[in-house]
């Protein structure tokens, strides 16, 4: 993958497809209208954006982790084939254990 460095709070997030058969077993093609993802993996992260009183946000993720987001909380790209999202830190809900 293209070396990338998020900005800000910002994450770069592989996303986790989930559920690509549904409960009764019917295989869902690619062409399905699908729900975006909402669970990934980070492989990026920024350094927290500046705060009013000089300081860098903390941001309690780290490359690596496997993270639960906000639906519509992303923008999606593509670069060299491969997919990737940017969630801003924001948006996270949980880290997934």
């Amino acid at each position: 993958m293209t070396k990338l460095q998020p900005l800000g709070s910002r994450l770069i997030v592989q996303p986790i497809e989930v559920n690509e058969t549904t409960k009764s077993g019917i295989i869902l093609p690619d062409t399905a209208d699908k729900e975006k993802p909402v669970r990934g993996k980070v492989i990026a992260v920024g350094k927290g954006k500046m705060l009013e009183n000089g300081q860098r946000e903390i941001i309690d993720v780290k490359v690596g982790d496997e993270i639960l987001f906000e639906k519509y909380g992303t923008d999606e790209y593509k670069i060299d084939k491969e997919k990737f999202l940017v969630v801003d830190y924001e948006k996270v809900v949980a880290l997934i254990k």
